[in-house]
């Protein structure tokens, strides 16, 4: 399997109701962050792929493409995770 798809399945394996951070991803599929990060901005399926599930380690929601981090955060909150200020708290970081 190559990095790209390990990454997207380990993603897809995330709960509802959570979300991972770019590095916590990176660990579980054996790859850089900014390799994630890359293969989240070039997701073709983000309905499939849940990248908008992908924060930033401090718990910021950071952006999400061309529609913005508004649209990521109503998609959090509509999937359960609550957004405080900007950033999830921790309770609601899936660790790998």
């Amino acid at each position: 399997m190559d990095s790209r798809k390990r990454v997207y399945s380990i993603l897809k394996s995330v709960p509802e109701g959570k979300v991972t951070t770019y590095k916590e991803l990176a660990n579980a599929a054996g790859v850089h962050q900014r390799t994630v990060a890359a293969y989240m901005k070039t997701n073709n399926d983000p309905v499939g792929i849940p990248c908008f599930k992908v924060i930033m380690s401090d718990g910021k929601i950071g952006g999400y493409g061309v529609m913005g981090p508004k649209v990521k955060e109503e998609m959090l909150v509509s999937h359960g995770v609550e957004v405080v200020n900007g950033k999830v708290p921790e309770k609601y970081i899936h660790r790998f």
